[in-house]
């Protein structure tokens, strides 16, 4: 049986070291070509003992040095910085490039793995919300898939399986609704990031964790939906399910509504795609018990009190950069409330002003895209430190 040969972006992350994990389990079906990180020198060290990838990329020379310190006996080369990232996504010998990096900086990587033809795991969300035109437009000209490991765009992708594209009704995506989901509106000016990063289901990065005390992560979502599936912003709905069961669904034409159901365990999703379009068994993991389980609930999103899900619907419709500006803004105002510089609310107050200020051009080049990105990030950063000063 042939090897599938994986390469890992994001390999110290919480994606990465899941997909090292079931990759791990199963010696015999999965090869580690390459691993990508950023400064995490010691894990990545670690990772490079086990699975002698013959490629590795850090953030930058300071971290080259550090790991090459910690791992004497590595033989493969290690390279630097994006040029690094974007070499490992490209190797020839990648059969599959799973894409877990955090943030915009998985933009370029997923892009030369794509135009590589090497289909791309992709867990970064936020690659198709800047970008999603140029991504699915590279993947075409290649003959590249973008197969979805969130999960749930993995469900939908699941639920779609066996069936016409043209059937399809609308995808409804599943939410938690955050920590907040019962803290009264007038309370939410006074959370902090400690009780935010408190996600009642999921265990997840600080800053997607903040997303989902706002739902921006949803909206984001949303728009990563669209690119995925080809679903107009109409066709795409958003139902709070605080028990995290039932990972998304597809209704159908008919009335038909598939949903894909499985404990919270990114090990799941991240092993259909490394499998597909077969299976692998996960004996260690708990099954899903329905008669243990908690009476499942379903929600309408409140998009006043949480209006970043709104603000990416807007987005979306808009078209153009304006997806990129507003996932910039928000990277940027969700580091600044995680340091304390900034309130709760005042994450969506950012981003909407940054929307409503900039002017947002069509998309032709992702130099376009990378102009609006710096554009929405300095000026969400200057109204971090104009407007709501608070350390003054």
């Amino acid at each position: 049986m042939h090897l599938k040969r994986i390469a890992v972006l994001g390999s110290t992350g919480s994606i990465g070291v899941t997909t090292l994990d079931v990759v791990g389990r199963f010696p015999d079906r999965f090869t580690v070509t390459a691993l990508a990180a950023g400064r995490n020198v010691e894990r990545l060290a670690q990772q490079l003992a086990r699975f002698a990838p013959r490629l590795v990329a850090v953030g930058d020379a300071i971290a080259a040095t550090e790991l090459r310190r910690l791992a004497p006996d590595y033989r493969g080369e290690i390279l630097v910085g994006e040029a690094g990232l974007c070499a490992v996504a490209a190797a020839a010998d990648n059969d599959l490039v799973v894409a877990g990096l955090v943030g915009a900086l998985g933009l370029m990587p997923t892009l030369a793995a794509l135009r590589a033809g090497t289909d791309v795991a992709l867990a970064n969300k936020e690659t198709l919300v800047v970008a999603g035109a140029l991504m699915t437009a590279a993947a075409d000209a290649a003959g590249a898939r973008l197969f979805p490991i969130d999960s749930e765009h993995n469900a939908i992708f699941q639920a779609l399986q066996g069936h016409r594209r043209e059937d399809v009704a609308r995808v409804v995506l599943t939410a938690s609704g955050g920590p907040f989901r019962r803290t009264p509106t007038e309370h939410l000016s006074q959370v902090t990031a400690a009780e935010a990063l408190r996600h009642p289901t999921w265990k997840m990065g600080d800053k997607i964790t903040i997303d989902c005390s706002t739902l921006m992560n949803k909206g984001l979502e949303v728009i990563e939906a669209h690119w995925l599936f080809g679903m107009p912003a109409d066709k795409i709905a958003v139902v709070i399910h605080p028990q995290s069961i039932v990972h998304s669904m597809v209704e159908y034409i008919d009335g038909s509504v598939i949903a894909q159901l499985g404990i919270p365990d990114m090990a799941i999703p991240i092993s259909y795609i490394l499998a597909h379009p077969g299976r692998l068994p996960l004996p260690h993991l708990p099954r899903l018990s329905l008669p243990d389980s908690a009476n499942l609930e379903f929600h309408q999103p409140d998009f006043e009190k949480f209006p970043c899900l709104g603000l990416a619907y807007g987005a979306l419709r808009q078209g153009g950069a304006a997806p990129a500006a507003l996932n910039a803004a928000n990277e940027v105002a969700v580091a600044a409330f995680l340091n304390g510089s900034i309130g709760f609310v005042e994450i969506a107050a950012i981003v909407a002003e940054v929307l409503e200020s900039l002017p947002l051009p069509a998309v032709d080049c992702i130099e376009t895209l990378m102009d609006v990105d710096r554009q929405a990030r300095d000026l969400a950063a200057a109204m971090v430190e104009r407007v709501w000063p608070r350390s003054a």
